[in-house]
């Protein structure tokens, strides 16, 4: 404990030989886990700090110190309160005795998290453990200029933080496109009318930074983005090799989170599964080929198989899931259910037997297919994959309202959560 009776924070040091050697000893540690330790707090991992303790291989006293530091940054908030978990088995402190227990600040910093795609654009803050502050209602209407749209969705941004008043650690962008490395640009937005290569990257920094807005701006591809957020706070926690497979508003997209890490292969453009080939015979696709997955299975694929014509009034993914959910049992509706059910299984099948996953989650409209025939679909994939045949890899639905703007927030937490003291100064 400090003169005052609290804790001791990361940086105290003190005066006398063998208690300031033990500070500063407490003060390298300590320094060097805050980042390790913001993160256990932040995927829910350590909600006390007991198990902090743990997971961080370090003693009470130090465990104290780091959990104080993250409280004073206005990151976390510690609760000694009794009454929570107790006693011993890993949430609990000594016997009988309850631990701290540790969650996010609500009112802490925020991350300005932006989402473009085909059918529109929207902006949010989005604080630690993933959790949307404030969203700005979506836009409708995306242009051939990539400066007007993220000049329009970081002022939406801008707005909403001048509103709620919060410190802001950076923004991500994520965009229905792969975004080459190391440039930033977006390689292939085929479903936006932008000019392919277009240097995304650096366009939504110069908004960002023209709006006035602190910290990193980065930018990623959404389905990559929303296999991040899935894997830390969604149906994707603790798995080792997931794979997330998605369609959003227009085509398919995939990611592959390894270890905890994106895999985005040597130069970002890894996972582009929207282009197997599902159907040699099928649909002509955007990329010049046929019967890829991103035309084979699909909301407007889905709407065509059904019957149906496109209206402009709502998104192509919210006619897709009305008519799911609205008309079932319809024939033509059931044919065109499963139809994609096959498609995408063969898809996923293939994947299996590349990648090895242990768990695959499905976003968009493949969840809403794999509400409407789980068996269906698990079944293609286990008769079409080796890996299936084996024992199965299990396929589960995404749990995240708008996971690809968490994820894109995560793109902006990330320097916080590596060094929170060195990106908070």
């Amino acid at each position: 404990m400090n003169g005052n009776g609290a804790p001791p924070r990361v940086g105290d040091v003190t005066t006398s030989s063998a208690s300031g050697t033990a500070a500063r000893t407490r003060l390298e540690r300590g320094r060097g886990a805050l980042g390790p330790a913001l993160e256990l707090v932040h995927t829910g991992r350590a909600p006390t700090r007991a198990v902090l303790t743990a997971e961080l291989g370090v003693t009470r006293a130090t465990a104290g110190a780091v959990a104080a530091e993250l409280e004073a940054l206005g990151l976390i908030r510690v609760d000694s309160r009794p009454g929570g978990t107790g006693g011993t088995g890993g949430t609990g402190g000594a016997q009988g005795r309850p631990s701290h227990r540790l969650s996010v600040a609500e009112d802490g910093p925020v991350a300005l998290a932006a989402q473009v795609h085909s059918d529109g654009f929207r902006a949010a803050l989005v604080g630690l453990g993933g959790r949307i502050v404030a969203t700005a209602p979506g836009k409708v209407t995306v242009s051939a200029d990539p400066a007007q749209v993220l000049g329009a969705v970081v002022e939406a941004g801008a707005e909403l933080l001048a509103q709620s008043g919060r410190r802001c650690v950076g923004a991500g962008l994520a965009v229905p496109s792969a975004v080459a490395e190391p440039d930033g640009t977006a390689l292939n937005p085929l479903h936006l009318a932008w000019p392919a290569g277009s240097p995304v990257r650096a366009i939504f920094a110069e908004c960002v930074k023209a709006a006035g807005i602190d910290g990193p701006a980065l930018t990623g591809n959404d389905v990559n983005l929303a296999a991040l957020a899935e894997h830390r706070h969604g149906a994707g926690r603790s798995a080792q090799h997931l794979l997330c497979v998605a369609t959003g508003h227009r085509g398919v997209g995939g990611a592959l989170v390894l270890d905890g890490r994106l895999h985005s292969g040597s130069s970002g453009l890894a996972l582009e599964v929207g282009h197997l080939t599902v159907n040699p015979e099928g649909r002509a696709c955007h990329c010049g080929s046929r019967g890829c997955l991103d035309v084979e299975a699909d909301p407007l694929a889905f709407l065509t198989a059904a019957g149906r014509s496109p209206g402009p009034e709502v998104s192509l993914l919210q006619q897709a899931r009305d008519l799911l959910r609205d008309e079932p049992a319809e024939p033509a509706v059931r044919a065109a259910t499963e139809e994609l059910i096959d498609r995408l299984g063969l898809g996923l099948a293939g994947l299996v037997n590349i990648l090895n996953p242990d768990r695959i989650i499905l976003g968009g409209l493949h969840r809403e297919l794999l509400h409407a025939d789980p068996e269906r679909l698990r079944a293609v994939v286990a008769d079409r994959s080796l890996w299936g045949r084996s024992g199965g890899v299990p396929i589960l639905p995404c749990t995240l309202d708008h996971n690809s703007l968490v994820g894109a927030a995560e793109l902006a937490w990330q320097p916080v959560l590596d060094d929170p003291l060195g990106a908070l100064a």
